[in-house]
C-alpha cells in the first residue's frame, strides 16, 4: 500500500485524528503539545500518528493534504487545521462541540 493509501485508511478509520510531532504524553514540539492539550481537555479518545517517526507520511500528507505544517487535526475525515486554527476553535468552544458530536456519532465499542 502506497503512503497516500495509508495516509486514507488512517484518516478514514479514525473519526478524530492527529498528525504531530511526538505522542500525546511527549509532544515534540510546541504547537503538538498545545493542539494536543486542546483535544485532551475535550475528553474524548482520539488518534494520532507521529510524523517524525513516519517520515513517509510527513512527506506526503501535506501534499495530500495543500496543508505544509503539523500537527494537522482531522475530524469526520476533514481537516481542521493546524495549532492556530485548533487554540482559537477550543477557546470559542467549537472544538469542544465538534469532538463530542463526532466521537457521539461513532458506533460504541
Amino acid at each position: 500500500m502506497d503512503t497516500i493509501e495509508t495516509i486514507k485508511e488512517q484518516i478514514g478509520n479514525n473519526p478524530i485524528l492527529l498528525y504531530m510531532k511526538g505522542s500525546p504524553n511527549q509532544p515534540q514540539c510546541g504547537f503538538s503539545a498545545r493542539t494536543v492539550q486542546a483535544l485532551m481537555q475535550c475528553g474524548e479518545r482520539f488518534a494520532y500518528v507521529d510524523v517524525l517517526s513516519n517520515p513517509e507520511v510527513r512527506a506526503e500528507l501535506p501534499k495530500y493534504a495543500n496543508w505544509p505544517t503539523f500537527p494537522q487535526l482531522w475530524v469526520g475525515g476533514e481537516l481542521i487545521g493546524g495549532c492556530d486554527i485548533v487554540t482559537e476553535m477550543f477557546e470559542s468552544g467549537e472544538l469542544q462541540t465538534l469532538v463530542k458530536e463526532t466521537a457521539a456519532a461513532q458506533p460504541a465499542e
